[in-house]
C-alpha cells in the first residue's frame, strides 16, 4: 500500500491450494491447443504485470516447477504452457513459508537456489504469544471490523477479558483471536465483550490451564 506499486496488481496465490496438475499452467498461463479444452489463458505472471505476485506456502510448490519459477525470475520471462514465445514480464514477488527456512531446505522442501534468490529481505512473523502488545490493537481492529460487518456497536471489552487474552499463549495465532472476537460478537449487540460471551472451548481451555496453574484465569469463567 506505500510503496509505487500501490496502484498496480496485486495476485495473491496459496500454494497449497494448487493441484499439481494445474500449477504449471495457473502460473504461466496457457496457450489453445495445449491440451484439450485449453484456450489461450494469461497466468499468475501475466496478471501481476508490473505489480505484485504474492505466493503463500510457497513450501508446497514441486521441486520441478520450483525450477521453473527460478527461470522466470532471473530471466523477467514467461512462457505459457504450450505455446512458443516469451513474454517479458515485470513482478515483484513475495512469498511465505508456513516452517521456517531451515526446516524447508533441510526437508527439501524448498530448492536452495530459489530461496537464496526470493529472500533478500526476510521478515520472521513471531507468534501472538511472543508479540501481546498486539493484542489490544488487534482487538480494537476485529471488533471495529465486525461492527461494521454486523451492524453492531460494541465498543469493546471488559478489562478481566483483556487479562485472559494477555495470559492467554494463542496457539492459533492471530486467526484463533480474531475467531474468538467474532465468536463473542454474535452473541452481543452492543456493550462490552465479558467472559460469558467467549466460545465455550476458548472458556473450558482458559479453564483447564488455570486448574493446572499455567494461567490465571480470571473472571467469572462459569458466567
Amino acid at each position: 500500500n506505500y510503496s509505487q506499486k500501490s496502484s498496480a496488481p496485486f495476485i495473491a496465490q496459496n500454494c497449497a491450494a494448487i493441484p499439481e496438475t494445474l500449477f504449471e499452467s495457473i502460473l504461466f498461463g496457457t496457450s489453445q491447443g495445449a491440451y484439450t479444452g485449453a484456450t489461450n489463458q494469461a497466468g499468475l505472471f501475466e496478471q501481476a504485470d508490473s505489480g505484485t505476485l504474492f505466493l503463500d506456502e510457497i513450501n508446497s510448490m514441486p521441486l520441478h516447477l520450483q525450477a521453473k519459477l527460478l527461470r522466470v525470475i532471473q530471466d523477467g520471462c514467461v512462457r505459457r504452457l504450450g505455446g512458443s514465445r516469451d513474454k517479458r514480464v515485470r513482478v515483484r514477488i513475495m512469498s511465505a513459508m508456513n516452517e521456517s527456512p531451515q526446516d524447508a531446505l533441510a526437508n527439501k522442501h524448498i530448492r536452495e537456489d530459489l530461496f537464496y534468490r526470493l529472500g533478500i529481505v526476510t521478515i520472521k512473523l513471531s507468534p501472538l504469544r511472543e508479540r501481546k502488545e498486539d493484542i489490544p490493537l488487534l482487538v480494537k481492529y476485529f471488533i471495529a471490523y465486525y461492527n461494521k460487518i454486523f451492524d453492531k456497536q460494541v465498543a469493546g471489552i471488559a478489562e478481566d477479558v483483556r487479562e485472559i487474552f494477555l495470559k492467554y499463549s494463542w496457539p492459533g495465532n492471530v486467526r484463533e483471536l480474531q475467531h474468538v472476537i467474532e465468536s463473542a460478537m454474535n452473541l452481543i449487540a452492543a456493550g462490552r465483550i465479558e467472559v460469558g460471551h467467549l466460545p465455550i472451548y476458548f472458556r473450558d481451555l482458559i479453564g483447564q490451564a488455570s486448574q493446572r496453574g499455567e494461567t490465571a484465569a480470571i473472571g467469572p469463567l462459569s458466567k
